[in-house]
Parts: structure tokens; sequence; C-alpha cells
């Protein structure tokens, strides 16, 4: 490992994952992603070796199977995959966002039943909020669950669910999806109104042979983010059960998937650690291999400058992460903290790799050269667990909370 993107204060069992991840990681991942990448395969070896691992059940309690560790060693652990290969963070974000709200807002029985089982990553998660048209506002959401009695047509009471809901990262092949569905609750406040569902599932494309009326249409084709299954969800008389209402009581969804989407901005600001790492690596290799005009590229003044800039944008969005992971394993509120991350990160990674690409010339618009996947890959995290302006959004908002002027 080099200089940057160290981390003080680890515990040695941090320090153990870590260096078992980064060597996973060498071996694993890095030799083949650009291959799979380019022909949109779902890296299946890559997911075995993580099961092995134990990857999906890094946060998950102990109790239940899993590692029981921080948020900050799952985002270090999220940095240094997607330093590998981003798609593959995508894999275990939505696992960890799902195990996370399960594990915080589950019935004792949900997470007796479900944790285990996702420790084991023989249950995989999916994270389902947004929908075609929607975007960033998720209290207007559409989708419906209307509450049915014991003696109804779908049978056995609970809530019968129609809608369509975008943009479902491992949504093929999840096997658990928290959807977040509209229950009018009678609130004013149409946040009050929603509540989260966990919706068990057959893995695959098409109509699901476990719940009658579930559809995944299809793979929706990207310009980065492949091998990893990005879906819609189709959901047409969907019966689901009393019990799975995401800790036995409606109109709680939205605080519950907001808790689940501080967990996810920090993965997001990890994953633009991960690639802006990478993005620097592979540039100060090239760097110094490169000659014109009769020395390596790197004693040009022009790309010291590049590179000075470019490390120190990967050091501060590296620290920014690991404080908005650390300040939520404190128990303190991090919203704040963890959009000021995933802005700073996703931006700062979009420039690292573009200043990378340039480096590299002619040949960075090749396909033979990491750089371009990861050029395809970055534009995701500007958008990605909400969008760039809707992070200085909430900055903006929390800051004002904090620095509010008496009278």
């Amino acid at each position: 490992m080099g200089r940057l993107a160290q981390t003080d204060g680890l515990t040695e069992v941090q320090r153990d994952i870590m260096a078992t991840v980064h060597d996973f990681v060498e071996k694993e991942i890095i030799p083949v992603a650009t291959e799979l990448e380019h022909a949109d395969e779902y890296p299946e070896k890559i997911v075995d070796g993580m099961k092995q691992l134990g990857l999906f059940g890094l946060t998950i309690p102990e109790e239940y199977g899993g590692l029981g560790e921080s948020l900050l060693t799952y985002a270090l652990v999220v940095e240094e995959i997607a330093r590998g290969w981003m798609s593959v963070s995508g894999i275990i974000n939505t696992h960890f966002i799902v195990a996370h709200m399960i594990a915080q807002h589950g019935t004792q029985e949900q997470k007796d039943y479900f944790l285990p089982q996702m420790a084991a990553g023989e249950v995989r998660g999916a994270f389902s909020m947004s929908e075609p048209g929607l975007g960033s506002d998720v209290a207007a959401i559409r989708t419906r669950a209307v509450r049915v009695s014991g003696d109804g047509e779908a049978g056995g009471g609970g809530y019968v669910i129609n809608g369509q809901k975008m943009w479902l990262t491992n949504g093929a092949t999840a096997t658990l999806v928290a959807l977040l569905a509209r229950t009018d609750e009678g609130h004013t406040a149409p946040h009050r109104n929603l509540t989260t569902f966990l919706i068990e599932k057959e893995p695959g494309f098409g109509a699901n042979p476990a719940v009658p009326g579930l559809t995944v249409p299809g793979k929706i084709e990207k310009m980065g983010y492949k091998g990893v299954d990005t879906t819609e969800l189709i959901l047409a008389d969907v019966h689901i059960p009393a019990d799975r209402v995401l800790g036995g009581v409606t109109g709680r969804g939205f605080y519950q998937m907001m808790d689940g989407v501080e967990v996810g901005r920090v993965n997001v600001a990890a994953r633009g650690c991960g690639v802006a790492l990478r993005a620097f690596e592979l540039g100060v290799e090239y760097a110094q291999r490169r000659h014109t005009f009769g020395k390596p590229i790197a004693q040009h003044q022009a790309i010291q400058f590049k590179l000075a800039e470019m490390a120190t944008k990967v050091e501060a969005a590296h620290q920014m992460m690991v404080m908005a992971a650390r300040r939520k394993d404190s128990g303190s509120r991090n919203d704040l903290e963890a959009g000021m991350a995933k802005y700073l990160a996703s931006e700062y990674c979009v420039e690292v790799v573009q200043d990378s690409f340039r480096i590299h010339g002619g040949y960075g618009f090749s396909k033979e050269y990491e750089i371009e996947r990861l050029y395809r890959e970055a534009p995701m995290l500007l958008i990605g667990e909400g969008t760039a302006e809707i992070q200085k959004m909430i900055v903006g908002r929390r800051l004002l909370e904090e620095y509010r002027i008496a009278g």
C-alpha cells in the first residue's frame, strides 16, 4: 500500500481485515475487472470469494453470525473494493444498507430470520426508493400499499402493493428487497405516510415465481457501472404479509430509509475515494513509464502539478469519508458529514479520473487501458444516493440549523 489514503487508529482486527481485502482485490478483482466490465458480466466468482471472506456479514452483529464490525471498517473495505472495480462495491452496498435497516429498525423476528442468512451471503439485499420521474423527491412516491383483511382475496391479511420502482442495484440478483411504498396513514406531511416492506423473491429477470405480480423486466443498459445489474421493479397486486413491514409499524418508512441512506452516502464517498486512488495509481505509474522529449513525462512540471493536485484530492476525500463514518459509529447524527463526504469525494473522484485520463493521452481513450473504464464509471458517483445538488441542499439546510441566529 502507498502513502495515500491511510487511516490512523485502526485496531489489529481492522488492519487484518484490510490486509486480507487488499490481497483479495489485487489477486481476484483487478486482473479480471476490465474484461468482465467490457462484457457486462456478473462477477460470480468474485462474489463467491467475498462470501468465503465473510464480507456480506461484515457489519451484521456477531449474535447473528456476522463480524460485527463498524461503519468505518465497512467504508474502508468498500474503498478498497472500489479501487479494484466499483461495480463489486455496488453489489455489497445495497446488501449492507438493508442489513443495517433490519438490525436497527427490524422486529426481533425479522432480525432472527433475515440477518443470519444475510451474514452468510445466502440472502442478498436490494434497496428500492426511486421511481420513474421522481428522482430525489422521495416523499412524492406513488407506489401504494393497501391493507387487506385476513379473509380478503389476497389471503392472510397484510398489504397489496401496486406501482413501479426504478434504479434497483442488484434488482435481479437480490433475494430480499427493502421497498418504500405509500400506506396513507392520514398525516398531512407526505413523508409520514410511507412504509418500508421486506419482499422476499427469487433471483432472476421476468415474472418472479416466488412473488405473484412481481416482475423485473430486464437489465438497464448503462454507460458504465457494468457487471452489477441495475433494474426496474413492477408490482401488480403483490401481496405482502403484515409481518414483513419493517419494524412492524407503518408510517416509519421515510425515517428508516433515510437512516439507510446515511450509510449509503458514506459508501458512495468510500467508492469515490477508491476509484480516485486507483486513478492516481494508474496516472503516477504511467507518467514514470511514458517518455517524451527524452525523459519520463513525470519529470515535466506540468505533469507533476497534476499529480500533486490529484494526490491532495485523494487524501482530502479519504479523511472526510473517515470522519463521516466515525461520527455515525459514535452514535451521533451524521447527515451533514455524510452529505459533505459524498459530495466532496464524488466531485474529486471525477476530477482525479479526468486528470489521470489526460496524463494517459491518447492511450486513455483505448479500451486496453484501465483508465478508460474508470472514466465511464466515475460519473455515476455524482448521482448515486442523491445528486451532488441534493447533497449541497442537505448540507446547506443543516448548516443553517447549526448556525441559526437569535431572533
